[in-house]
């Protein structure tokens, strides 16, 4: 049996992304890019973007590529669910600069 943790459902998720990761054989961009285009397609919440932002920003991909992602699979996933997608990033984008920002003033940062 699993050891208990106050947080199972974190735990759980961070596990399976970890081993996804570990069992896959794409370029670290091309996993940011895949993982992506798989939430615009499923409608994904802001915070589900917020996770990729640290990796993508590792892999020093640009505002460019992002949207080229978006531009390629609208024809599949349609108007709405891209629309949706580049809302939900910009939300993410937000979220990390806000905490970002919380962080360098709690923290004495210039």
């Amino acid at each position: 049996m699993a050891t208990a943790s106050e947080t199972p459902v974190l735990d759980t998720l961070l596990a399976m992304t970890a081993d996804s990761i570990e069992r896959c054989g794409l370029a670290p961009d091309t996993l940011v890019l895949a993982r992506i285009a798989a939430l615009a397609a499923m409608d994904a919440p802001a915070v589900s973007y917020l996770a990729h932002l640290g990796p993508a920003v590792r892999e020093h991909m640009t505002a460019s590529q992002l949207q080229d992602v978006l531009v390629a699979i609208a024809p599949i996933v349609g108007t709405a669910r891209v629309m949706s997608a580049a809302t939900h990033i910009t939300e993410a984008l937000g979220v990390a600069i806000a905490v970002t920002d919380a962080e360098a003033g709690s923290s004495g940062g210039l």
